[in-house]
């Protein structure tokens, strides 16, 4: 992802007046290319500024990347399902008990099963395929599922920002030029509400779907400039087109203030070219890297296999035509021309957009169009690019599936996308297709919870009932100290989003730090109160006679994954849980006292805490 401007753009004017180069004309004229629609007159207009604007040599032809894996490398990926890279170690495969078919869904399609999850899946229908479309469909009906509870325990924490409108976020947080907490209060506040909602939400498919884009729209939600309006993109863009239209919300992401001031779009004029955002747009948010031909001839990009009327790929000079597209999309920040328009909101400045010709994408943008016409051409060429869809397609499937996405079921997902770009639930068929196929059905084990996956699952599994927020000391340490994981929401800096593979998060200090999160969650109070209530809990649940190791360890397997760990880990917590103590007979007291002596009753509800604990650092809880 590249960060610079083309301060030479600004040294070349569009218009008939410019003196035409008969030798570079004669020569990118002689270049052998599909006829295109438009007036000869105007396609030699186009190939001179080409030529003018970005040096064009002519002569070069795009080459295909050569994909092919040394026979050492196909070797070793073969045998680790592809998580590998040169010069690492092949992971060792590790073998899991299947868990009940609910379970391997609920993990996929939500932030944890628990056991009133469970049930509800299992009422859905008679047998697994059945109950997984049932599920599917009322979780993308997400609109008819009652989640007030969420919205009152948000406003009971004190959450203030959440349901600000754009004009009300930037006058509050802006425009007053208040301290630096309270301008930065509506980022914290999506931030935290993050935990919030992804913990106690009945729409999880929909809180699952917004992190997803939340990666791949990504912006830095505490950068100074855009931190007093990260509440807006997070409702009215990111949420409200979770399950929608991929062209809508490609515009509502380009006309977003966040993205305006985290791109540099905002300062994006004819006089002053800033290609930051068109860069991202065409290798983050629509083509992928993986399309990215370089610089070279745009005449001379292959016609897409899939549809000939759509280039294969993209070019740089793609990325400098598209800057050129949104010139002028802006944001009224009070600006020094416009010092009367200062209210955060979009707003498109004719004054500043370069109204030229422009060839991008193999397709010609006539001079002098409408306002806004330019950009939404070029989202229309984008959204409707059969690569596109394959790119998007692949990273959905990669976050509901598993790392290496099988090209059939990208193929497949990637048809129904184009051949529903306009549909205003085309996301939604998309997933729909995705989640019921058999790529999905058998993706038990083969994705890795991140670190964010981790601590919401564990605080789903164990029950308790406490909300996260700002001004509160137990929240700031939970905050702090998750922190050190490295997955912080909407903290990564760089535009690719945090990554979604299970080899970005396998480092050893990614599982220290989400490890350490887990004890702290397992033993921490506010104030007097269990943060959760591991000890009351088991009361409740398993009758006090009946405390043996075996039983204990074999209810919280039951309550924490859904199901019992492979043999050989189920017998290390039952060991650890019985110190001294027969596992099968010897009944735990409901006691917390110093025993030295006889650990089978030392400090026995620390040690219930810990087991727990253990629990989650298995490996049945750390993938999905």
């Amino acid at each position: 992802m590249a960060y610079y401007t083309v301060p030479w753009r600004r040294l070349f004017a569009r218009g008939p007046w410019r003196r035409k180069t008969v030798s570079t004309r004669a020569r990118l004229d002689a270049v052998q290319t599909k006829p295109l629609a438009a007036a000869p007159s105007l396609d030699s207009q186009v190939r001179q500024r080409l030529n003018r604007l970005y040096g064009w040599k002519g002569g070069e032809r795009a080459s295909p990347k050569d994909t092919t894996p040394a026979p050492d490398v196909v070797a070793v990926t073969s045998q680790s399902g592809g998580r590998v890279m040169m010069g690492q170690s092949n992971p060792r495969l590790l073998t899991m008990a299947r868990p009940p078919f609910a379970v391997q869904a609920l993990n996929h399609l939500s932030y944890g099963a628990t056991a009133a999850t469970v049930a509800e899946f299992n009422a859905l229908g008679s047998n697994d395929r059945q109950r997984l479309a049932a599920y599917v469909d009322w979780q993308l009906n997400w609109d008819a599922i009652d989640d007030s509870a969420v919205t009152n325990r948000l406003n009971a924490a004190g959450y203030t920002t959440l349901n600000k409108s754009l004009s009300q976020l930037w006058a509050d947080h802006v425009v007053s030029d208040p301290e630096y907490g309270v301008r930065m209060r509506p980022a914290n506040e999506v931030q935290r509400a993050a935990f919030v909602r992804a913990v106690y939400s009945r729409r999880q498919l929909r809180e699952v779907l917004v992190n997803f884009w939340h990666d791949h729209f990504n912006v830095l939600g505490t950068d100074f400039s855009v931190g007093p309006v990260f509440v807006h993109y997070d409702r009215d863009v990111i949420r409200a087109n979770a399950k929608g239209n991929f062209r809508t919300m490609l515009e509502a992401v380009a006309q977003s203030t966040a993205m305006l001031h985290y791109l540099d779009n905002l300062n994006n004029s004819r006089s002053g070219p800033n290609e930051n955002f068109a860069r991202e747009l065409l290798e983050l948010h629509t083509f992928g890297a993986e399309n990215y031909l370089g610089f070279m001839d745009p005449f001379q990009v292959p016609p897409c296999p899939e549809e000939p009327a759509y280039p294969i790929g993209y070019t740089d000079i793609d990325v400098y035509e598209t800057s050129a597209a949104f010139t002028g999309w802006s944001a009224k920040n009070g600006h020094w021309q416009f010092p009367t328009e200062n209210d955060g909101t979009f707003v498109y400045r004719q004054s500043w957009h370069d109204a030229g010709p422009k060839f991008l994408l193999g397709m010609l943008i006539y001079p002098e169009q409408p306002a806004l016409k330019d950009g939404r051409d070029v989202l229309d060429r984008l959204a409707s690019h059969p690569r596109v869809a394959k790119f998007i397609c692949k990273k959905l499937i990669r976050r509901f599936v598993n790392d290496t996405p099988k090209q059939a079921l990208i193929d497949s997902a990637a048809a129904i996308f184009r051949a529903n770009w306009r549909a205003s639930n085309q996301i939604e068929l998309v997933l729909r297709h995705i989640l019921n196929s058999d790529d999905f059905i058998n993706s038990f084990g083969q994705k890795n919870r991140r670190p964010f996956d981790c601590a919401v699952a564990a605080m789903r599994t164990m029950g308790g009932d406490w909300t996260i927020r700002l001004d509160h000391g137990r929240s700031g340490d939970f905050m702090w100290l998750y922190g050190f994981t490295g997955h912080t929401p909407y903290n990564w800096p760089a535009p690719n989003g945090y990554p979604d593979s299970g080899l970005s998060w396998s480092g050893s200090n990614s599982y220290a730090m989400t490890w350490r999160l887990l004890g702290w969650l397992t033993e921490s109070k506010d104030g007097d109160v269990p943060l959760h209530p591991i000890v009351d809990t088991t009361r409740a649940n398993v009758p006090v006679a009946t405390w043996t190791a075996n039983t204990l360890v074999t209810w919280w397997c039951t309550r924490l994954l859904g199901y019992q760990p492979e043999a050989a880990r189920k017998q290390a917590l039952v060991a650890f849980m019985a110190q001294n103590g027969d596992p099968n007979t010897y009944v735990i007291t409901d006691t917390n006292t110093w025993q030295g002596s006889d650990l089978k009753r030392h400090y026995n509800h620390e040690r219930l805490r810990s087991m727990v604990a253990l629990i989650l650092m298995t490996p049945e809880f750390m993938s999905r």
